[in-house]
């Protein structure tokens, strides 16, 4: 048997005993009246957000086997929206709901390389946000758009939702986050100036205490991903020493927990490596992150790294580049 699909079979076992333990708590007609227009009441809301909260928190490798489970807690969340009753407050926290899980299911699209869908999952979440009067949250899937178009090469369109998204919130560790993305649009359209006071910015709010936690869409922002995104705004900017040292800091920053921004980060790591004419280096280095993304299921990842293939094709008589390119068609 595969070993991915011996770890998907115990990691099915364990969840669904957890998720029947915890459901078998509740009424058995809670939910089903709820949804036939039935009052709502806080322990349903209570049990949904426990749940999704453990399904987002899982680690990246497991979440690509959980996404119909998210889909369909997203399903359920929206016809309780559409179809029960509830209190103004517990119509608020629905809404939350929605928009979190709308972001995380429209995170999974964009890792699958499906970018519209992708984009209609992050527009429920932005009119979820709206309507639960968050514009912290609001702020935090104006910043997935401008990823999402930094990632397809439109920078142009990532500056102004960055910065509308900078005016809405107020955490430190947000508005770092959205000065870092900002500053990856700036230097991908060659404004140096610009970029360099965002990435400015972007460190002296990572620095800043706040007496608030940081907003759950932007927890994980640290002086890894400050280090190699900066890096890559120097690779862009035709800065290679600064670029490679950079992104050197940060992925030995980078905790074990983050396969997925791993593998991103080795890419760039390869892309700035080929830069430096360390092609040997830069082989090794694409391996690594292609077998990554491989195996967490991000064909996001497993693109980024094909879109090396250009760069490799000069050096084809190094040692290791030919493996590597019969591995990035057979991909």
């Amino acid at each position: 048997m595969d070993h991915r699909r011996r770890t998907f079979m115990t990691f099915s076992a364990l969840a669904l005993a957890g998720l029947s333990a915890q459901w078998a708590a509740l009424e058995p007609d809670r939910l089903t009246a709820a949804m036939h227009g039935r009052h709502v009441d806080g322990e349903l809301v209570d049990w949904m957000e426990d749940t999704s909260a453990k399904l987002v928190a899982l680690p990246t490798e497991q979440r690509q086997h959980t996404a119909k489970l998210m889909d369909a807690q997203l399903e359920t969340v929206t016809d309780l929206l559409e179809q029960g009753r509830y209190s103004e407050p517990v119509g608020r926290r629905l809404h939350l709901l929605a928009a979190s899980l709308a972001g995380t299911c429209g995170w999974h699209r964009f890792d699958q390389g499906r970018h519209y869908a992708a984009g209609k999952l992050w527009n429920a979440a932005l009119t979820n946000a709206h309507a639960a009067r968050d514009r912290d949250l609001g702020a935090g899937v104006l910043s997935d758009f401008a990823y999402q178009s930094i990632w397809l090469a439109q920078p142009d369109a990532a500056v102004e939702p960055l910065s509308q998204a900078l005016v809405h919130t107020r955490h430190p560790t947000a508005r770092s986050l959205l000065h870092l993305r900002r500053a990856r649009a700036h230097a991908a359209l060659g404004v140096a100036a610009d970029c360099h006071r965002d990435l400015a910015a972007a460190e002296t709010a990572l620095l800043t205490d706040s007496p608030d936690p940081a907003p759950a869409w932007c927890q994980w922002m640290s002086t890894a991903d400050l280090a190699v995104d900066s890096g890559q705004c120097m690779l862009d900017l035709g800065r290679t020493d600064e670029a490679h040292a950079r992104i050197d800091e940060g992925m030995s920053l980078l905790p074990r927990s983050r396969d997925k921004t791993r593998g991103i980060f080795l890419t760039y790591e390869a892309r700035s490596l080929l830069h430096a004419r360390e092609v040997e280096q830069a082989v090794t280095v694409a391996n690594r992150s292609l077998d990554l993304a491989t195996r967490i299921g991000a064909e996001r990842c497993v693109t980024l790294v094909r879109e090396l293939a250009p760069a490799f094709k000069p050096y084809r008589r190094v040692d290791g580049v030919a493996g590597l390119m019969d591995r990035l068609k057979s991909g």
